[in-house]
């Protein structure tokens, strides 16, 4: 792969993975964040024990907008609930049209009055160039 297009590629995914977190939080129109995942795409959640929270596997884009919704209808995160995804630390592997990325997260409550840590954790991403550019195909989410 020639360093313009590596370049490229790898600012692209870096600017899908701040999307993904930024529109978790405020974008209103949820299919222009479901847009950023491919019609395949895998959530997976292996759960934390210390806060007895079960594993969670979310497979496609229907039932990842049914998972969101209910994210944004139970005030954990979306539109109006004062909370940020940070996403640092990210390391893009290139291998044709898929890659990886590694990075750190946090996720940051009540940013409006006295911004509190909620959680801290590792994204594992595998991505995959489409028509429509890159997507998120499967993120495996670590807590802690």
């Amino acid at each position: 792969m020639d360093d313009a297009r590596h370049a490229a590629d790898d600012a692209a995914i870096r600017t899908l993975l701040a999307r993904v977190a930024h529109f978790a939080d405020w974008q209103e129109d949820l299919e222009r964040y479901l847009d950023l995942f491919t019609d395949d795409a895998v959530w997976e959640f292996p759960g934390d024990r210390r806060q007895q929270v079960e594993p969670t596997t979310v497979r496609g884009r229907d039932a990842i907008r049914a998972d969101r919704r209910e994210r944004r209808r139970s005030g954990f995160q979306g539109p109006g609930t004062d909370t940020h995804h940070l996403v640092t630390t990210v390391a893009v592997v290139l291998d044709g049209d898929v890659a990886t990325a590694d990075s750190y997260w946090l996720f940051v409550g009540d940013t409006t009055t006295a911004p509190v840590i909620r959680s801290i954790g590792r994204y594992q991403d595998r991505l995959r160039r489409t028509a429509d550019g890159w997507r998120l195909a499967h993120r495996i989410i670590t807590v802690g």
